[in-house]
């Protein structure tokens, strides 16, 4: 299961986490800030400096999924909008997501030609290619899909609204408050969402590089980056274990975990299970 928490520009570095089952449960294998880590953790290699943005070489990210699993990839699930036709606006698949999930404060970003634009296509022509076509309504196994992680961790949690976990909003979040007691309880909501994805997935804590003690907004953003890609992963093995469903049409489709049944909350033992 390969998650990525891809960036609508060029320029912007995208998360990317890799998990496999082994013995019934779901092990987090790798989880990267950006395309190029990625690809050098396939290798051995570890890369200093700040994660960049790239063009997504899908060949060589399969190849690294591949050499880092063991074993061909089943099912790639991104955070981008997707469709088989060019985006230019708001598609069937964000307005569906609006009305399941307004209540929330869990509608989707307004995509145009612009972002992603030409970059959303080229991702998935490069899948399609590979082998990984978009899917849709049908079963997902052996392609692509696109998630949104929003949803998928209000079902996760449990909770009523959108979880306050994003860096640039902590100002909308908490306002009033200090910078210094939004950054600390912004590194709060990442603990508590580790934790709830650490119930789905065993060997996240060795994974997940732990988030220092006052850390750089580089630092902090990549951190964020690879906790959605995390999210992506879950979204994907719910939907490989039929567990999740898709939201818009023939053209394009969310897909969001269904609600979790008390016995497969965070935190019991069939939980833990992933």
């Amino acid at each position: 299961m390969l998650g990525i928490d891809a960036a609508w520009t060029e320029t912007r570095p995208s998360g990317v986490a890799l998990a496999v089952r082994q013995a019934g449960r779901w092990t987090l294998r790798a989880v990267a800030p950006s395309y190029a880590h990625f690809l050098a953790l396939a290798h051995g290699e570890t890369l200093d400096g700040a994660p960049t943005g790239a063009v997504p070489d899908v060949p060589a990210l399969l190849d690294a999924a591949q050499r880092l699993a063991g074993a061909p990839v089943g099912l790639v699930a991104i955070d981008m909008p997707l469709a088989l036709t060019p985006i230019t606006a708001r598609r069937p698949s964000d307005n569906a997501i609006a009305r399941a999930f307004g209540a929330w404060h869990c509608a989707t970003h307004s995509p145009s030609a612009e972002r992603p634009g030409a970059l959303s296509d080229r991702l998935r022509a490069g899948f399609a290619a590979a082998g990984y076509p978009l899917r849709m309504q049908d079963a997902p196994a052996g392609g692509l899909i696109e998630v949104y992680p929003h949803p998928a961790l209000v079902r996760l949690a449990g909770g009523a609204r959108r979880l306050p976990y994003k860096a640039g909003n902590s100002a909308k979040y908490w306002p009033g408050e200090p910078l210094a007691v939004r950054r600390g309880l912004l590194h709060a909501e990442w603990r508590r969402i580790a934790a709830l994805l650490a119930t789905r997935f065993d060997g996240l804590a060795d994974r997940l590089p732990p988030l220092a003690d006052r850390p750089s907004g580089i630092d902090a953003k990549a951190h964020e980056d690879m906790l959605d890609a995390i999210v992506c992963a879950w979204v994907g093995v719910t939907a490989l274990d039929g567990q999740a469903e898709a939201y818009g049409d023939d053209d394009s489709a969310i897909w969001v975990p269904r609600a979790l049944s008390p016995c497969d909350s965070p935190g019991t033992a069939a939980g833990a299970a992933g």
